[in-house]
């Protein structure tokens, strides 16, 4: 079984002791917290006057805008409320690349660390978590819920997670979109590898239903560098039995091409559809990117009203 310390160093813990997970929609939520609410209530932010209507509240009534106009208006104000926060973790076969690198990390092992690390900054500040893993479906779920009890089944959920077979991002995450009932905030921690018109329609369900999306672009050093010299095999990793023999020297050139074309695109459609994309390596700690990100969104992206 797994440990708490498996997926959690105190080390990186520390990193983002100053941090906060903040909605830059608004969100949806039960209890007093950190995050601006679609609801209109008595707390924290002025929001708007509106003409006094029989059996409102009299305390409500603004007395200086009275003393101006000579009409009555009632104050009204913006909830602030917990977060929802849903994270997905792609476990399909190409997220395993790396476990045999001088690095030792997968991607799937980096993402899974960064979800424990987000799912305990989300519940330490009182907001719920719940996790999805999937590949060409979805393979678990851990429903949203708070409390510091809740990281022990995060981590034991992120524990028997293996990399299993080919994914289709765009048809998974069509089939998740509607699980989540209520809007908030989506972490979809991903290599991102597939066709981006679909992965591009499938986001477009997520924003159509307001919830916040970002995604941690997850990356292994070879994958951006192509490093190989030598005549080598590669095996497809979400196909058994598929690998070809090359000579990298004459892929090289279009295997950079293609790639710089397939992140500009997707980079291209996450910003039309309102998804924040945060590319990460696995050979970067990733508490120092993920603080980084967090004091970027916290400086510039404050809550949007919808």
């Amino acid at each position: 079984m797994a440990t708490v310390t498996d997926f959690l160093d105190p080390k990186d813990l520390s990193r983002l002791a100053n941090h906060q997970i903040l909605a830059k929609r608004v969100v949806e939520g039960f209890c007093s917290g950190l995050h601006r609410s679609p609801h209109k209530g008595f707390s924290v932010e002025f929001k708007q006057h509106r003409a006094y209507t029989r059996g409102d509240e009299i305390r409500r009534l603004d007395w200086k805008v009275f003393a101006k106009t000579d009409r009555f208006y009632v104050r009204e104000y913006e909830e602030e409320t917990n977060l929802r926060c849903n994270l997905l973790l792609d476990a399909s076969g190409s997220m395993s690349y790396g476990e045999e690198s001088d690095s030792g990390v997968s991607k799937l092992a980096y993402g899974s660390r960064l979800a424990a690390c987000l799912a305990y900054l989300a519940l330490r500040q009182t907001d719920s978590v719940g996790l999805t893993t999937f590949d060409s479906k979805v393979r678990t779920v851990v429903p949203p819920r708070g409390g510091p009890s809740h990281t022990r089944q995060i981590i034991d959920l992120l524990g028997q997670t293996k990399a299993g077979s080919e994914t289709d991002l765009g048809k998974v995450f069509h089939e998740i979109a509607p699980q989540i009932k209520k809007r908030g905030l989506v972490v979809i921690i991903s290599d991102c590898f597939g066709e981006i018109p679909s992965i591009l329609k499938g986001l477009a369900h997520f924003n159509h239903a307001k919830h916040d999306v970002v995604i941690f672009q997850i990356w292994h050093p070879d994958e951006l560098d192509f490093p190989f010299r030598s005549w080598t095999r590669f095996d497809c990793l979400e196909n058994a039995g598929q690998n070809h023999t090359v000579d990298p020297a004459h892929l090289r050139d279009a295997y950079l091409k293609n790639l710089k074309e397939y992140r500009e695109e997707l980079v291209k459609g996450c910003h039309k559809h309102r998804v924040q994309l945060f590319p990460m390596t696995t050979n970067e700690p990733y508490s120092e990117g993920l603080a980084s990100f967090l004091a970027a969104r916290r400086k510039a992206g404050m809550p949007i009203h919808l």
